[in-house]
């Protein structure tokens, strides 16, 4: 019998796997202050270029929108795409607007942020702390306290005015919300950014997670990393290094299994902070297994999902150059002396389980850990099969993994969203049994009732993405799930 889906209440919030059926997540559409990211300053908010703000939201990042609500709400969306094509008004899709779709199932995080600002004590604390952080005028403070909730979640999160007027910096990575916190079985991890051009986002994560009635019977259940008690008394040299510090973004981290959890230790992630999320989810019986994957510190990867994701029980998309068949795309191209060395020497992968913890298991490469999770974990019934960025042929392995051809989001078991700028990733994607469609195509199906998202099956969909892609975080990054349904075998 092949493995099924276990539905569960819509009022829930679980996540046991990566590819469970997608019930319920958190999204941040794109706000006003991404339009404000100034060359000079990109890097230093962690956005690798300038966008147009009005083609990512109208062109694109509404396409994701559509996408979610037809599979998660499609009550909300249906016979609304045709009036909603490009050109037309696109506040349908922001919070703000008098037609906005409000969708308990594809929740902008923007919302939950005006509602607990409608409490006055919320508010006051909420207006001192990230005002003390931005070392703004007591003037400020005043000021923006006069708005209403609405208006001010903007600000908090744009950090600008209604009349345009920057107060301090935009966070243009608010809409990778998978970097806030994640869902572990029915636990929500809340992550430390490693970056300080995100500290706002965490702070405003954890004024949710702890104050939205939607969160109140999961209180006792959110877990916050510690940092290290004495890294106040060391030098700035020493804080800086991973022994020390506690930093952890939340595309280190899949929920893989039901009882097994992956940490990645990145470019954003320290060793430090995987031992002690390992620590803390041990002792409180939320998984019994955890996989640390140390991959390179580079720019390049950054986090372990823009190296691999996965597709379906038996199918995964990952970067050949830090997998086992990493020379294979030499040995096929005459240009292989352009090639860069093979990364995965600099993997390492270790496995703990519950009561064992000085006892990890090594394994080899990530195609033997991910074929174990699929067969062993997951039920998958056919053959483990690997889907290879840019179809593992040089250079495209590398130019397709940074526009994000790892980074997908499964809306449910062999139906992923990526972006369309990758055609070497989709042809792979043919290659091995998947169809390949546009975002429109499929959504005019949807329209013309010729299909429907639960018959949906092995299909790879691809969102435009000329603007998207330049934030340098795909489908996967953009998603916050807080429930899936629960694989089976």
């Amino acid at each position: 019998m092949l493995a099924q889906d276990i539905p569960v209440a819509i009022n829930q919030i679980h996540v046991s796997s990566e590819i469970g059926t997608l019930r319920r997540l958190l999204i941040h559409s794109p706000d006003r202050g991404l339009g404000k990211v100034v060359p000079s300053k990109a890097q230093d908010w962690l956005f690798e270029d300038i966008v147009n703000l009005d083609m990512m939201r109208r062109d694109e990042y509404d396409f994701y929108v559509k996408l979610l609500l037809y599979f998660l709400d499609p009550d909300k969306i249906k016979g609304r795409v045709e009036a909603l094509a490009p050109g037309t008004d696109r506040g349908f899709f922001k919070p703000d607007h008098a037609d906005y779709f409000a969708s308990d199932k594809v929740v902008d995080i923007q919302c939950l942020l005006s509602d607990i600002l409608t409490s006055e004590s919320i508010r006051t604390k909420l207006i001192a702390v990230i005002c003390g952080i931005e070392r703004t005028s007591f003037q400020t403070q005043f000021n923006i306290n006069q708005f209403s909730p609405t208006e001010l979640a903007k600000i908090l999160i744009s950090g600008s005015l209604p009349d345009k007027t920057m107060l301090f910096a935009p966070l243009p990575n608010f809409i990778f919300t998978r970097d806030i916190g994640i869902v572990i079985n029915d636990h929500i991890l809340l992550n430390k950014p490693a970056k300080q051009a995100r500290t706002r986002e965490a702070l405003l994560a954890q004024y949710i997670f702890f104050n939205h009635p939607i969160f109140a019977d999961y209180r006792d259940k959110i877990i916050e990393i510690p940092d290290n008690e004495h890294s106040f008394l060391l030098p700035d040299s020493e804080v800086a290094h991973d022994l020390t510090r506690a930093t952890l973004e939340g595309g280190d981290v899949m929920m893989i299994a039901p009882r097994h959890l992956i940490i990645g230790c990145s470019e954003r992630t320290t060793l430090y902070a995987a031992q002690q999320v390992m620590r803390l989810v041990f002792e409180k019986g939320v998984v019994d297994k955890l996989t640390i994957v140390k991959i390179p510190k580079k720019r390049d990867y950054m986090h372990i999902d823009t190296i691999f994701t996965q597709v379906k029980r038996n199918v995964w998309v990952l970067l050949g150059s830090l997998a086992r068949t990493g020379d294979e795309a030499k040995k096929r191209d005459v240009m292989h002396f352009f090639a860069p060395k093979d990364l995965s020497e600099d993997l390492k992968i270790l496995q703990f389980t519950k009561g064992q913890e000085q006892k990890p298991v090594t394994i080899d490469n990530l195609e033997d850990l991910l074929t174990d999770i699929s067969q062993h974990e997951l039920g998958a019934t056919e053959p483990v099969q690997f889907i290879y960025s840019g179809n593992n042929e040089f250079p495209f392995g590398a130019r397709e993994q940074w526009t994000d051809s790892c980074n997908l989001l499964a809306l449910k078991d062999g139906v992923v969203v990526g972006y369309d700028r990758n055609d070497k990733t989709a042809q792979a994607f043919r290659e091995a049994g998947f169809e390949v469609i546009t975002a429109a195509a499929i959504l005019d199906r949807f329209e013309r009732g010729e299909s429907w998202p639960d018959t949906v099956e092995n299909t790879f969909i691809m969102l435009p993405s000329a603007e998207l892609s330049r934030a340098r975080g795909g489908s996967h990054c953009m998603s916050l799930p807080l429930l899936r349904d629960t694989v089976k075998s």
